[in-house]
């Protein structure tokens, strides 16, 4: 028989334990399906669990993840001059547990990022045909765990609410119409890990490519205000403070305000130094682009005959005022697996930075010999 005495006792009980809840700070542990979050941006990253299966599981957004509405502690950043990929827009952001920070280690170097860092990037498109709509492809995850860099990549569903861990690769078709009224078709390429370790190798370890003081050093549009993006990582205690101010900061490849060489040096640095540079993937090959190497013109490949006898017309990596005779030109300019360079993260041609580099070759004085 009911008690009229239990319904206190119950009420009691059950308001103890809402403020005990409300009352608790600390961090998510164990199993995320099993945790649940005392705050609202309480990302979950437990490194003995990740990758978790889904994106949602690690709570970096807040409201409908297709949004991309970063949590307070996951901060977006943007490199002065970003690496193509088949025209997509990218929204990209780190986060960093409680308690640690990344260090300088030279300008042209990646930040030393702690255990437990990540860095997300999202891959999109807008203008997607036939509903002329955003569509988020894939969402590609770099975490360090026990001094290494591991890969986690995440593919959207078609209803653009969830996106599933996918290490496999695989390929998706994507027409859209740009913000100049050009269509475009393509098969988008979802890289697999294999892919992944190519572009991102040192020696046999896996590394970031964009997070530098040179790719950092510009101001970012944030939610509180425009600010330097080294300035908000220290600031978000994401970056060790003291840092040198005199930062040799490359250019944004497509700032027509800039001289032509230095735009062409940071194309070539972001797209093609991640495996042109000692220990990489193309390190055989005599060119270094690298921003810090590539002002050199032998390390630009200026005059310096290919090592391939893919095309025996082309008689230099770049002849000085021949663009069309031009192993660099040639290669960016093509489609063909064979020999289109870079030789993974692009289908089409990025026709603008191509005819950069014709004008740059073009516009050279003195043939080579």
């Amino acid at each position: 028989m009911y008690s009229p005495s239990v319904r206190p006792l119950a009420l009691f009980t059950l308001l103890a334990l809402v403020v005990l809840a409300a009352c608790t700070k600390e961090p998510l542990t164990g199993t995320p399906d099993e945790a649940v979050a005392p705050e609202a941006d309480a990302v979950v990253f437990d490194p003995a669990l990740v990758p978790y299966p889904t994106l949602s599981t690690y709570r970096f957004f807040k409201g409908p993840m297709a949004q991309q509405r970063p949590v307070a502690s996951v901060l977006p950043y943007e490199p002065i001059t970003a690496l193509f990929t088949d025209y997509a827009h990218k929204f990209r952001f780190v986060w960093m547990p409680p308690g640690v920070q990344a260090t300088y280690n030279g300008d042209h170097d990646i930040l030393d990022m702690p255990d437990g860092a990540v860095l997300i990037k999202t891959f999109y498109y807008d203008g997607v045909q036939p509903g002329n709509t955003r569509r988020i492809i894939e969402t590609r995850l770099l975490f360090k765990r026990n001094g290494q860099w591991e890969f986690a990549d995440y593919v959207w569903n078609a209803e653009q609410t969830e996106a599933y861990l996918d290490l496999s690769g695989s390929n998706t078709p994507v027409t859209w119409t740009d913000e100049n009224g050009v269509t475009r078709s393509i098969s988008y390429r979802i890289p697999a890990e294999a892919e992944c370790q190519t572009c991102h190798k040192v020696a046999e370890a896996s590394m970031p490519i964009g997070p530098k003081p040179q790719n950092l050093n510009s101001d970012h549009a944030y939610s509180d205000g425009v600010k330097n993006q080294l300035v908000k990582w220290v600031e978000q205690g994401y970056l060790q403070p003291g840092y040198p101010k005199n930062i040799n900061t490359v250019v944004a490849w497509d700032d027509m305000t800039k001289p032509l060489d230095d735009r062409v040096r940071a194309y070539l640095d972001m797209n093609c130094a991640h495996c042109h540079t000692d220990l990489r993937h193309c390190s055989y090959r005599p060119m270094r682009f690298a921003w810090n190497e590539n002002a050199d013109p032998v390390n630009q490949g200026v005059c310096v005959p290919p090592d391939d006898p893919i095309e025996p017309s082309m008689t230099y990596i770049v002849a000085r005022g021949n663009a069309a005779r031009s192993m660099l030109h040639f290669r960016m300019s093509s489609n063909d697996e064979a020999v289109r360079m870079p030789l993974m993260g692009r289908t089409i041609v990025h026709q603008e930075a191509v005819d950069m580099i014709a004008t740059w070759i073009n516009t050279m004085p003195v043939p080579c010999n």
